[in-house]
């Protein structure tokens, strides 16, 4: 794997083209800590000889191959959890037809816009294989993004068809037929999207997609709404007709909860916003790290259903310019196998600063201050 090393009066940026999909299988029996003190001139070299042996690799090739079977897994979890939401929701198109249930209609059309919310996500696994280029120097993982998105939009629109057509029962009452497979449709419908929600949150949680994550919540709030549509026909049956288009407007009312839900989470996405314990995990492995003096600066993203950071770390100013390198890749590696889904990491390396030495004064005036 290529290695580029940039050095400016004792800067230090150790930027290495990891690429997307890092596999963390690897034998962890590595020596960690490894001291890198001022006449370690031995070590380092000894470092980086190493790894042009490739005593220990984490080639572009393995990261890739590792990214393909992430996507392969999310889009396998899509295609099945497709076709059996697809069959409960055409089983209960039938027993709309034949029983004329509103909460019937809008839990069905709501489980409808649910399957259909595999689609886009298909594709945007599938566009997040493709390799980073001179546009898209990030790649594709993004598009996952986008599709959360347009998972928000399927949402809202089922809570409007749900609540149009439960205020238009509820102006104009019909009778309902055939009680009993409404309430059988309910049961499949609860029981769809249970196995379906359970699929998609354990192979969402086992690749860190959050999309998938969100879209397996969103077929378990599904679920609970074909329970209501139970309770509505059990209304029915004791005598109150009226509870068949409230139970479809409860179910409005849960789909905008899940809305906003998934409102927050999709915005916290697009915002790369993080979980402040992963943050602070990545400070203290690189703290940790023989050689690394003070708190390093830490950042943090999603990119798709990977992590990419970059790590600001200061080294002993007296150290060789092996030597920051050495530190440096001795920090990348330990995130590379402490760090769940963490595909890339850049390391800027600074110099202890001397008595009235500022190594980034000619830069300050470009930086924005950041509070």
């Amino acid at each position: 794997m290529a290695r580029d090393v940039h050095a400016h009066g004792g800067d230090g940026h150790h930027g290495h083209g990891a690429g997307p999909g890092h596999g963390h299988d690897h034998d962890h029996g590595h020596d960690h800590g490894a001291e890198h003190s001022g006449g370690g001139r031995l070590a380092g070299l000894a470092h980086v000889l190493r790894s042009l042996i490739g005593a220990h690799s984490h080639s572009t090739e393995e990261m890739v191959d590792h990214a393909l079977e992430t996507s392969a897994r999310g889009i396998r979890a899509l295609k099945i959890s497709l076709v059996g939401l697809g069959a409960t929701a055409l089983f209960q198109v039938v027993v709309v037809l034949v029983s004329g249930s509103v909460a019937l209609l809008s839990d069905t059309v709501h489980n409808f816009s649910d399957a259909l919310t595999a689609v886009p996500l298909w594709i945007a696994f599938s566009i997040g294989r493709r390799a980073a280029n001179r546009r898209y120097t990030y790649g594709y993982g993004r598009a996952e993004d986008l599709a959360g998105v347009f998972i928000l939009a399927m949402i809202a629109f089922s809570a409007v068809v749900a609540g149009w057509e439960s205020i238009q029962r509820l102006l104009h009452p019909q009778a309902l037929d055939n009680l009993g497979w409404v309430l059988v449709a309910g049961v499949v419908g609860f029981l769809g999207n249970e196995g379906v929600a359970l699929y998609r949150i354990r192979v969402g949680t086992a690749i860190g997609s959050a999309a998938l994550i969100a879209d397996g919540y969103h077929a378990r709030a599904d679920g609970l709404t074909s329970l209501a549509v139970v309770l509505g026909g059990l209304g029915v049956l004791a005598g109150y007709p009226i509870a068949d288009p409230l139970v479809g407007l409860a179910i409005t009312v849960a789909l905008l909860f899940v809305l906003r839900d998934a409102g927050r989470r999709m915005s916290h996405r697009l915002m790369d916003a993080v979980d402040p314990e992963l943050t602070d995990l990545v400070r203290r492995i690189v703290t940790a790290t023989s050689g690394v003096e003070r708190d390093p600066e830490v950042r943090i993203r999603w990119v798709g259903h990977q992590l990419w950071a970059n790590v600001q770390l200061t080294v002993n100013s007296e150290h060789s310019f092996t030597d920051a390198h050495a530190i440096a890749e001795d920090a990348r590696h330990r995130l590379m196998h402490d760090v769940p889904r963490l595909a890339e990491v850049s390391v800027h390396v600074d110099p202890c600063m001397h008595a009235g030495v500022d190594h980034h004064a000619v830069t300050e005036h470009h930086v924005v201050a950041r509070s």
